[in-house]
């Protein structure tokens, strides 16, 4: 890993020019003693690593050694930049490496070409936290060392120990054999075995995790769409509320953002849009769908008709001249 870091640290110099102790730590995710000796170590191994005294200093690289890569076209080279710059959970959790491996390519372009990728790479934005309506994206929040043990399970097949809560009830220890990790809509989820079953655990929902010595017991092949597919048609059979709803395009992410799940959606008139929603029960369905007001309107089931009439006729009460 300290490999890896000075390779990263002279990257970083060799793409920024003079650089602080303090800003390489920050981009290193290391502490500041740790640059002053990777520092050392470098200038005694020969590489040429000055350090600028004053106000304004700091360390900088005189032109080195280089790797180029003339098979690399722009396009390419521009894909893999584009890729580096969606948010960190979305790679699960390997942000900090997918860095290290993106200086690396860029460093190992020709002169000419990393000049006009820097330019194109400013122009393009991935997932942005906030949309036109200022609406921000739900980030997930894992409980420390989560996603590396989990990640590490999956990775070298072995037996995954973690604390989950049960639906309505305490956390409890769960062991199982991961078979692997799967982002939608910015939320990670461990697809695994337990006790021959299939389960599917929420990382957010993890408040601790270990890697077991045991192997897992998996398959060596393993087709992740398949198994995703089948586990949610398998969510979708079990017990929840179906809702016919009409709602207009302009609040239609608000509604994907409160439903379990959308099992179609065709065009109505007017801007409107026609869904075919899943939600936990009547309870979660009149809750989310109150919050769209009169932009959306639920078809049916009669249930949750008479719920959403019942809630607008109390406050109607409640606010009565």
């Amino acid at each position: 890993m300290r490999a890896d870091r000075l390779v990263s640290l002279v990257l970083l110099l060799r793409q920024r020019g003079r650089m602080t102790a303090d800003q390489l730590a920050s981009e290193l995710e290391v502490s500041v003693r740790t640059v002053l000796r990777d520092i050392d170590a470098l200038s005694t191994a020969g590489v040429p690593v000055y350090a600028d005294r004053g106000r304004h200093g700091g360390y900088s690289l005189l032109p080195g050694l280089r790797t180029e890569l003339p098979g690399l076209n722009h396009d390419e080279a521009l894909a893999l930049f584009t890729a580096g710059s969606v948010r960190a959970e979305k790679v699960f959790g390997l942000s900090t490496p997918l860095a290290s491996a993106m200086r690396k390519v860029i460093d190992a372009l020709p002169a000419a070409q990393q000049a006009s990728l820097g330019d194109a790479a400013r122009r393009f934005l991935v997932e942005p936290e906030t949309d036109l309506l200022s609406r921000r994206r739900e980030v997930e929040s894992l409980a420390d060392g989560v996603m590396s043990e989990v990640r590490r399970a999956v990775l070298t097949g072995h037996r995954l120990s973690f604390s989950y809560p049960a639906p309505g009830g305490a956390a409890s220890a769960r062991t199982v054999d991961p078979i692997g990790l799967v982002t939608v809509r910015g939320h990670t989820y461990l697809i695994a075995t337990r006790s021959g079953k299939d389960r599917t655990y929420r990382l957010s929902r993890m408040a601790t995790a270990e890697v077991l010595p045991d192997l897992a017991l998996r398959s060596a092949h393993v087709d992740l769409g398949r198994i995703w597919a089948e586990r949610t048609a398998q969510f979708l059979a079990e017990g929840h509320l179906d809702v016919s709803v009409r709602v207009r395009r302009s609040r239609r992410d608000e509604l994907l953002n409160t439903a379990r799940a959308v099992r179609s959606e065709e065009s109505d008139i007017d801007g409107w849009a026609r869904l075919e929603a899943t939600y936990d029960d009547l309870r979660h369905a009149t809750w989310a769908l109150w919050q769209l007001g009169t932009d959306a309107e639920v078809l049916k089931p009669e249930a949750v008709r008479q719920a959403l009439h019942e809630q607008a006729t109390a406050l109607v009460a409640r606010y009565e001249p």
